[in-house]
């Protein structure tokens, strides 16, 4: 539903979207942020499919998610999005989600640039989205996101992967939700059992192609449930994305 300086998305979260404790996945949360992202787009009659035909389209940079706790089988939320600022190329989308009863469960803020997807590079806006989607000065979050996260020096655990067709999206680039499935699997099995991701923050740095052989390196911080991360390129120097991890208990 499109309001003047926001827009909110309706979900009931459903049976294939639920851990075995009955709770919506991480992947899943960034998930319905990016649907709720596309259906604002579509709102203003520029969906992604009416973007993609004209070889342009929208690319996360960088991002952080924030979940004081997961909604259930058959609950119902509601993600809040707005534009926070723009310039020429990018701009800031904040996220906000409520429970039934209008609690705060979770928080995001992504950095998003305009790209040309034959070209590979950023291009303009077009007035035309800046006009109707206009913006609300105010963010949900307080967290830099434009701040440098190193990638891991030496790792803990590494896990290694195959990029494959269903890894892409429309954009011909490996989805952003697809790189958190990699950081989730090389962390230890320990905590994912008994813990929950609270906080992500991550760094989409370079493209990841078809058939690559990628790696994701985990690196324990002092604080025993706080991980570092990188995805890279096999065999080489190209790190794709970079990230940090918080685990609370359940």
């Amino acid at each position: 539903m499109k309001f003047d300086n926001y827009f909110d998305q309706q979900f009931e979260l459903r049976y294939f979207e639920m851990n075995k404790l009955g709770l919506a996945t991480p992947t899943i949360m960034l998930g319905l942020l990016e649907e709720t992202a596309a259906d604002h787009c579509y709102a203003i009659d520029h969906s992604i499919f009416d973007l993609f035909k004209m070889n342009v389209g929208w690319v996360l940079v960088s991002g952080v998610l924030q979940m004081d706790r997961y909604p259930s089988y058959k609950e119902k939320i509601t993600i809040r999005t707005w534009l926070s600022s723009y310039s020429s190329i990018k701009g800031y989308r904040e996220n906000i989600i409520f429970d039934e009863n209008q609690n705060i469960i979770g928080r995001a803020k992504g950095l998003w640039v305009f790209f040309d997807i034959e070209k590979r590079k950023p291009i303009p806006i077009f007035n035309t989205i800046k006009e109707q989607w206009s913006f609300f000065n105010t963010s949900s979050i307080e967290h830099d996101i434009k701040k440098k996260i190193n990638a891991v020096d030496s790792a803990h655990y590494t896990k290694q992967f195959t990029v494959h067709r269903f890894d892409t999206d429309m954009n011909k680039h490996v989805n952003n939700i697809r790189y958190l499935q990699w950081v989730i699997e090389s962390i230890p099995e320990d905590i994912v059992e008994n813990y929950y991701l609270h906080t992500i923050d991550g760094r989409f740095i370079a493209e990841a192609q078809y058939s690559d052989t990628v790696l994701s390196l985990t690196k324990e911080l002092p604080s025993a449930t706080a991980f570092e991360h990188t995805i890279k390129i096999e065999g080489s120097d190209k790190i794709c994305a970079t990230a940090h991890t918080h685990w609370k208990t359940y």
